[in-house]
């Protein structure tokens, strides 16, 4: 009898996730080169699919994705799960930005059906509570998967969206699983305010530090643990598929997986790296390099030169230098038109503090530019507190200003220990 597509591409994957189960070390064609000393990490997703889907049998599953939800050979996982008979995929949720990536900064894709596999997809992007959990019933699914990329820091939408999902999840009555991937920056350590919840926003919706050092999975747990039943009145059946392979100190060079923009100014690991200090531009009238090819490490508006550069290399940051240089965006703050500026460089990834270096920035900017201004009620969403900027309009320097933030930031650390599951 003549098999279906879908089976067949079914029992082929079938095959691949056998295969990856016994045979140490085996992966896709065009897989990246292990890691050194043989370890290599596997994702959440690559765990669950080698284990066969097992947690998922029975279930009708919906999937909460975008862009980086792809496989070591760059296949997407919905496009894999729905392929496998295994999975009873039914819908796909996308968040900001979109399931497949088309929108810009405060978009989505709205409610469409996916022309690459037909399933129903959902817009979550600015819905959370009883809305959210109407989505999801009426998408007919029992299971929510999770299984986006993140960047490390606190004012990044994809974890609240997460929360967001969970949240709805449990209101609904729905399960919860999580599929890790790795944290880009490493899961050293937090740094940087932690959100004071008046300034409570789709930026940050709960108390977490401006880089958390978190992955995904953990970032769930210490969500359920702390905020969920607040939130929705109990926890949400929570499950969490854990990587394999990765440490805390690994930046996303030393996994081997491959990189996928996040979203479309997200477009590289060294943009990540910057992007928990740098980001803080946004409440401001400079341009945070939106619209140019190095987004978050261009900083700079009409007029400035290089006296913001030399200024910042005084203060001596530690693991960067900065860079005079002019550039002209092509969309966004200064649209078209040639400015001034500097360049981030890190020279040094262990050293360097992306909070500090964002405040050594600010800092630095507002005694080289007269024009400097506050985008004052967005700026203090992202940094969580209006105790940054109004220290910073004080003359309060890098030292006082990091001060500030020491005693929020030894509880957080306190909290996020009980939820951390690698070395």
């Amino acid at each position: 009898m003549a098999l279906s597509r879908r089976v067949l591409l079914g029992r082929l994957a079938a095959g691949g996730a056998a295969a990856a189960a016994v045979t140490a070390g085996a992966g896709p064609a065009g897989a990246a080169a292990p890691r050194p000393g043989g370890r290599r990490v596997r994702t959440g997703f690559d765990r669950l699919a080698a284990d066969g889907y097992r947690l998922l049998e029975g279930r009708r599953v919906g999937i909460v994705t975008n862009p980086t939800g792809v496989t070591r050979d760059v296949r997407h996982v919905v496009d894999v799960m729905h392929a496998d008979p295994r999975v009873r995929l039914t819908a796909v949720f996308g968040p900001e930005h979109g399931f497949r990536g088309t929108a810009q900064a405060g978009g989505s894709e709205g409610r469409t059906d996916d022309p690459a596999t037909g399933l129903p997809v959902y817009d979550t992007y600015d819905r959370s509570g009883r809305e959210l959990a109407g989505i999801f019933t009426a998408s007919g699914v029992d299971t929510v998967l999770f299984d986006i990329q993140d960047a490390g820091a606190r004012f990044y939408t994809y974890i609240w969206t997460l929360y967001d999902c969970m949240v709805a999840a449990a209101l609904a009555g729905k399960r919860f699983v999580v599929l890790d991937r790795p944290n880009p920056v490493t899961g050293r350590a937090a740094a940087g305010p932690v959100l004071d919840r008046r300034f409570s926003s789709f930026v940050g919706r709960e108390p977490i530090a401006q880089a958390h050092g978190m992955t995904v999975a953990e970032l769930a747990l210490l969500f359920n643990g702390e905020f969920v039943p607040a939130a929705a009145g109990r926890p949400v059946a929570l499950e969490t598929v854990m990587m394999t392979g990765w440490h805390r100190t690994d930046f996303f060079d030393a996994t081997g997986l491959p990189w996928v923009p996040p979203s479309p100014n997200m477009p590289t690991p060294d943009t990540a790296l910057v992007y928990a200090g740098t980001c803080l531009f946004e409440g401001t009238n400079l341009s945070e390099g939106r619209g140019t090819t190095r987004p978050f490490e261009l900083l700079g508006a009409d007029g400035i030169d290089r006296r913001w550069a030399e200024a910042a290399n005084a203060l001596e940051l530690p693991g960067v230098r900065f860079r005079e240089a002019y550039f002209a965006p092509t969309f966004s703050k200064f649209q078209g038109k040639t400015v001034g500026g500097l360049q981030v460089h890190v020279h040094d990834r262990d050293a360097f503090d992306p909070v500090r270096t964002g405040v050594g920035l600010l800092v630095t900017a507002r005694r080289v530019w007269p024009d400097f201004a506050w985008r004052a009620d967005h700026f203090d969403r992202l940094a969580g507190t209006d105790t940054v900027r109004t220290m910073i309009e004080a003359g309060a320097g890098v030292a006082e200003v990091a001060g500030s933030w020491q005693d929020g930031l030894r509880r957080f650390r306190g909290v996020r220990e009980r939820y951390l599951r690698y070395r």
